[in-house]
């Protein structure tokens, strides 16, 4: 890996800006291998080179992955000018200013969002090419029993709003009563609203939405809304090879 320079590299981590990393080294708080570094422009590998400030070693990530349990009333996006956005949950974590969400959850949505600095994997999870599945929790307005879902799964359905066929999806009826019916419903593209636009068009408007899994990666239950924790190794090679990445 190519070497950076030091107040690139702690700037990146999130010890602030580049100014503020300035001062850090200018009071002397820096060290690589157990030496002082004040200029700026030294360079560093973060591959070899142990870089510490106050004699906490800073220690270089290529890319990070985190688990998210998005809670409902913040939207999917970096920024935003009037709504909360998920990455307030990140503000404090290293290299927040080069995390991002991967694909899109509504204000209303909860659950499994990936929150990454790797934009590889980010392209190949949304991709259609890769047809990966999406499965979510929904409470639906009304008795589902009466619905042959398993037809879905061959031809999926016909959205006469939007004159548009969706690709194959698969419905598991969890219970059901004349208000309300709980389902598991996985589906492999990312369109706007496609899980409320399915279930809007068989009459039974969703009350409630959760995603719980993206291919292999299934939501952690120990994680409360607006919790979130790092990858493990091995979910994070599960997803990597669901993409072909391994």
């Amino acid at each position: 890996m190519k070497k950076l320079r030091i107040d690139k590299y702690l700037a990146d981590f999130g010890l602030g800006s580049r100014k503020e990393v300035r001062k850090l080294l200018k009071q002397e708080r820096v060290t690589v291998n157990d030496q002082i570094v004040k200029n700026p422009s030294f360079h560093v590998n973060p591959k070899e080179d142990i870089v510490k400030v106050d004699n906490e070693v800073i220690q270089y990530k290529d890319n990070v992955y985190y688990m998210f349990n998005k809670p409902s009333g913040y939207i999917t996006a970096t920024s935003d000018e009037s709504m909360p956005t998920v990455m307030e949950f990140f503000t404090e974590e290293p290299y927040s200013s080069k995390l991002f969400p991967v694909g899109r959850l509504d204000i209303d949505t909860e659950g499994l969002l990936l929150i990454t600095t790797d934009g590889q994997l980010a392209h190949r999870l949304a991709h259609p090419k890769w047809n990966i599945e999406k499965e979510y929790y929904a409470v639906v307005k009304g008795d589902v029993s009466d619905i042959d879902f398993s037809k879905f799964e061959k031809e999926g359905i016909y959205l006469k709003k939007d004159k548009y066929r969706t690709k194959p999806f698969k419905v598991k009826v969890l219970s059901t009563s004349p208000e309300k019916s709980e389902i598991l419903i996985t589906v492999t593209e990312g369109k706007y609203h496609i899980v409320k636009k399915i279930m809007e068009e068989l009459g039974h408007p969703v009350l409630y939405l959760k995603r719980v899994r993206i291919g292999p990666l299934k939501l952690d239950k120990n994680l409360e809304p607006g919790e979130f924790r790092e990858l493990s190794e091995e979910e994070l090679k599960k997803l990597k090879k669901e993409v072909n990445l391994e």
